[in-house]
């Protein structure tokens, strides 16, 4: 399992909260936690961190067309950025 950080900006933040159970059940197949950040200085930028057992996975998830309607519905504006921990 790997712990990814995943951030973008939303165009409404009460929308794009508002939809936190539809994440999970979106990203289900290949994640198995979540916490949800907001950044202090842009309400609208906001950050998760993820528990993710399939990494391949949850980026087709993020990537698959067919899920565009749920991003608009969210309010998400594109890029998605993905970031992994740096083992030094």
């Amino acid at each position: 399992m790997a712990t990814i950080v995943v951030q973008h900006k939303v165009g409404n933040i009460k929308t794009w909260l508002k939809g936190h159970q539809d994440r999970v059940n979106l990203f289900a197949p290949a994640v198995t936690g979540f916490k949800t950040f907001q950044n202090t200085d842009d309400p609208n930028s906001v950050t998760l961190v993820l528990e993710v057992t399939d990494l391949e996975l949850l980026g087709a998830i993020i990537n698959d067309p067919k899920n565009q309607e749920v991003k608009d519905l969210h309010t998400v504006i594109e890029p998605i950025s993905m970031s992994t921990q740096v083992e030094l």
